[in-house]
C-alpha cells in the first residue's frame, strides 16, 4: 500500500480515534441484544433466589430483553462460579454473589478459580441479614440474659446453624471468641432443618437467615435474642444489633451480581446503573423488604472494597476457629 499523504493520514487517524471513543457508549447502548442468564448458587425457593428473580424481572422491564435466573447449587457455590468462570465475558452470563464467596478461600486449599480475580464486582443486590433466635422455653428474655444463662451452664447451650463452614457456623464460632463462652455448634443440612429442631426445642439456639426465621419469629415460636447486620432491619425494628450488645460484632450477609474477568466495563457499567435503578424502586423495595432484605447500592469498585473486607475478616475467624481447610 502507498504512504497517505499527511493530511490523508490524519484524517484517516481522526476517524479511527473517533470510532474508537464512539464504539464504547454504543456497545453499552446494544447491549443486551439476547437474554441474560443469572446463575444463582443455591436451590430455587431460598431468599436468594427471590431477590435474584425480583431483579432479573426489573432488568427484564428496563432493558427489554430477557434476563433469566439459573439455578446452579452445590458445592458450597463453586460450582456455579466455575461455570461463570469459564463463561464468555460478554456480559450474558452473571454470577448471583454471596458471603459464602469471601469465606470459601480460607475453607478450601486449592480452588480452580481465584474470585476477587476472575469475578469482576458488578453491583450490590441485598443484605438479607442474619438473626440469633432462641427457644421461648429458654429462661431468658434478651441477649444479656441468654449470657448470663449460657455463662452459668458453660458448653451444654446448643447452637445451631444451617451447616458446617457456612456463614451460620462461622458467625456462632465469632460469638464464641467475641463473648468468651464456649457453645455446642449442632450443625445442619440448612435452615428449615435447623429451625425444625429449634421449634420443639431439641436445640436451645441458633443463627439463621432472617427471611427463614421471620414467621417462627413473628408467631412467636421463637426469639429473636439480636440481627447481626450492622444496623437494625425495619422487619424488626425493636430487635437490637448484635453490635450493639457486643460491640465490635458486626456480620454482613451481602449479595450482590458478578460478571467473568474481562466483560466490557461500559456492560459493567450499564448493569451497575440499571440494578442500582431497581434498588431505589418503592416496589421492589417493599417485595425485598417483606424477607428482611436491605438494599446495597454501591459502585463496582465499592463492591471489590467489600469483598475484601469479608475475605480478609473471615480468613481470620477461620483461623482462630481452628478450622482446618480442606
Amino acid at each position: 500500500m502507498k504512504n497517505l499523504p499527511r493530511r490523508d493520514f490524519l484524517r484517516v487517524a481522526g476517524l479511527a480515534a473517533a470510532g474508537s471513543i464512539l464504539c464504547h457508549p454504543a456497545l453499552a447502548q446494544a447491549y443486551p441484544s439476547r437474554p441474560v442468564r443469572l446463575v444463582i448458587p443455591f436451590n430455587a425457593g431460598g431468599s436468594t433466589d427471590i431477590v435474584g428473580r425480583l431483579m432479573c424481572q426489573w432488568l427484564s422491564e428496563r432493558t427489554g430483553q430477557s434476563f433469566v435466573v439459573e439455578n446452579k447449587p452445590g458445592g458450597g457455590t463453586n460450582i456455579a462460579t466455575q461455570l461463570v468462570v469459564n463463561a464468555p465475558p460478554d456480559g450474558y452470563t452473571l454470577l448471583y454473589t454471596v458471603s459464602t464467596h469471601s469465606i470459601n478461600p480460607s475453607l478450601y486449599k486449592s480452588l480452580p478459580f481465584d474470585f476477587q480475580r476472575d469475578i469482576v464486582a458488578v453491583a450490590g443486590l441485598f443484605e438479607l441479614p442474619l438473626v440469633l433466635v432462641m427457644h421461648p422455653q429458654v429462661p431468658a428474655k434478651n441477649f444479656a440474659e441468654f449470657i448470663a444463662y449460657a455463662k452459668a451452664n458453660p458448653g451444654k447451650i446448643n447452637m445451631g446453624s444451617f451447616g458446617v463452614r457456612t456463614i451460620s457456623h462461622l458467625s456462632i464460632e465469632l460469638l464464641k471468641s467475641s463473648t468468651g463462652i464456649e457453645f455446642q455448634h449442632v450443625p445442619y443440612t440448612g435452615g428449615a432443618p435447623m429451625l425444625a429442631a429449634m421449634i420443639p426445642g431439641q436445640i436451645e439456639a441458633g443463627v439463621d437467615a432472617l427471611p427463614n426465621a421471620l414467621p417462627h419469629i413473628r408467631s412467636g415460636a421463637l426469639r429473636a435474642l439480636a440481627v447481626l447486620s450492622r444496623a437494625r432491619t425495619p422487619t424488626l425494628p425493636d430487635v437490637p444489633t448484635m453490635s450493639e450488645l457486643t460491640p465490635g460484632y458486626e456480620v454482613t450477609s451481602w449479595n450482590g451480581v458478578g460478571a467473568p474477568r474481562g466483560t466490557p466495563p461500559e456492560i459493567v457499567e450499564r448493569l451497575n446503573r440499571e440494578i442500582n435503578a431497581g434498588l431505589r424502586d418503592a416496589a421492589l423495595l417493599k417485595r425485598a423488604a417483606d424477607i428482611g432484605g436491605i438494599p446495597i447500592r454501591a459502585t463496582p469498585a465499592e463492591m471489590t472494597e467489600l469483598i475484601a473486607r469479608a475475605t480478609d475478616k473471615w480468613a481470620k475467624v477461620v483461623k482462630a476457629a481452628g478450622i482446618e481447610p480442606q
